[in-house]
């Protein structure tokens, strides 16, 4: 086991790093030339600059509180997302949106989400995983995925799968190259999270510039923009590998490098509080802000929030004594016994690699029985006359060689291929699930949402389970530039770029 004394220390030293990097970052949020920071530049008067990143995780934090760890899912996730975090924003607020219309996660991240899916709003909110499930990494990004696929998809879910794992292992291993390469194998070798992070650690290796890195880094993504996670994951690294260990001197460099400038220096905060704890971490930068929690994003006091980073400590390691007990199972990884044997659990890209082959629009539905996911292929979004493919699954049943009947209840004018009505055979083996394919064709379309009821019953019940099913109208539902209504600082930005937010309409579609 971990030493109490020491772990204590290092989610403490997380939490610490978290605040430090957002507060300094903050001010310089939205810029595209480097900074030159050295210390925080702000007035502050004891406390820290609020900050998405930390407080989205109290969300999380509350949903494990009360429902249990491992009652946590997309949907149970979203659910709480859609009750407890009020940022209007960017794909915060494409994610509300969307669940709102019955796209639950993963379909809240993966739909309506062009321009903010590779966003950084998921990888800056990882700390809670690790801090979970610290040494496990492959259990840190299980639950990164839950996260992040509620507004994001593929490398915006990549990006937290990629920094869940590199702090879950900093618990028991210090050596930042190593950690990274860790890190390098929960993520698909060819994503473009990977690749920014191999360019960083190429530069680096060959002892070029920290600001010639940053400038191959953005050359590397300049086809995404800014406020984007390929390149300020590259710029986390950047800030992890040339700080060299340091604290003030990571979080710095990775504000120098601008853009997301609070998302990457609070990670890189966190991530080097992780390693050094709270006890390394230099005075000089905890005194100006003190011990509070600042919130921005969420209803914090529907939320619960813990008033302290202190507070806060003390109430993530009891959920993750909680949950040593719930799965005795965790390796108990310690940095003074750690062989080469763990260090290739480690490493190991097996589960990763279950994770990369979810499909982004799937949704799963609990039946008293198992499971049926519904995928559809493609997107949710149908045309009035062409056929919409999905796939339907059974799995992780509770009952042997039933018969699940299925049937769809289709508004007039509309028909299923092969058939509405469907047979599925229960298999009790978690290893194993029964597949179909259908196709269902649209009738005439009202509006920009078609709820389908499909009616699921197991052979010997009588009572049937009535699921709905949605769909989404093509043409008709345009948010992927979501007006902003958050504040001055992201007004400024868009100012900056000269853009004019005037013509979205997402909240007039909808409040």
């Amino acid at each position: 086991m971990i030493d109490r004394t020491l772990f204590r220390d290092k989610i403490y030293g997380c939490w610490t790093g978290k605040n430090i990097g957002g507060t300094l970052g903050a001010p310089f949020e939205g810029n595209e030339a480097m900074n030159s920071v050295e210390f925080y530049e702000q007035q502050l008067s004891g406390e820290p600059a609020p900050n998405d990143d930390l407080d989205l995780q109290l969300v999380w934090l509350l949903a494990a509180e009360e429902r249990g760890v491992y009652n946590l899912s997309p949907r149970v996730l979203g659910e709480y997302w859609l009750n407890h975090i009020t940022a209007p924003w960017n794909e915060y607020s494409v994610c509300r949106m969307n669940i709102a219309c019955g796209l639950y996660p993963p379909l809240s991240g993966s739909c309506n989400n062009e321009q903010w899916k590779w966003s950084n709003g998921a990888w800056i909110r990882s700390e809670i995983w690790a801090c979970l499930f610290p040494g496990n990494p492959d259990e840190a990004i299980k639950f990164a995925y839950m996260d992040a696929c509620a507004d994001h998809t593929s490398e915006g879910i990549y990006a937290e799968m990629f920094t869940a794992a590199l702090e879950s292992a900093a618990f028991v291993v210090s050596d930042l190259q190593q950690l990274i390469n860790i890190s390098l194998n929960k993520v698909p070798e060819q994503s473009r999270i990977a690749r920014a992070v191999r360019l960083v650690c190429e530069y680096y290796e060959a002892g070029r510039d920290y600001r010639e890195t940053r400038a191959a880094v953005l050359k590397a993504n300049e086809d995404l923009g800014f406020f984007q996670a390929p390149a300020n994951i590259g710029f986390l690294v950047i800030g992890l590998l040339y700080g060299e260990g340091d604290f003030g001197k990571t979080i710095c460099r990775a504000v120098n490098c601008g853009d997301d400038t609070d998302c990457t220096a609070a990670t890189a905060g966190a991530i080097m509080g992780i390693i050094l704890g709270r006890s390394g971490i230099p005075e000089k930068w905890i005194a100006p802000i003190g011990e509070s929690i600042r919130t921005i994003a969420i209803d914090a006091l529907a939320t619960e929030c813990p008033a302290t980073i202190s507070e806060l400590t003390d109430r993530v390691i009891r959920l993750a004594d909680t949950v040593r007990v719930l799965n005795p199972a965790l390796d108990d990884f310690t940095s003074d016994t750690m062989t080469e044997g763990k260090l290739l659990v480690l490493t190991s890209p097996k589960v990763a690699e279950l994770i990369w082959a979810r499909s982004p629009y799937t949704l799963t539905f609990e039946l008293p029985y198992g499971i049926l996911d519904i995928e559809y292929v493609e997107n949710p979004v149908i045309q009035e006359g062409y056929p919409k493919k999905l796939r339907l699954r059974l799995r992780r049943s509770s009952v042997e060689d039933a018969m699940v009947f299925l049937k769809w209840r289709l508004p007039q004018g509309w028909s299923a291929v092969p058939n509405s009505e469907m047979v599925l055979y229960a298999k009790r083996k978690w290893s194993q699930s029964v597949l179909l394919e259908q196709e269902l064709i649209p009738g005439s379309l009202s509006g920009p949402l078609t709820f389908l009821e499909l009616e699921v019953r197991i052979n010997g019940r009588t009572n049937p389970v009535i699921l709905t099913v949605p769909f989404q109208t093509t043409g008709t539902i345009t948010y992927d530039n979501p007006k902003l209504n958050c504040g001055d600082v992201e007004i400024q930005i868009l100012r900056r770029r000269g853009k004019d937010s005037s013509h979205v309409y997402m909240e007039e579609l909808f409040f």
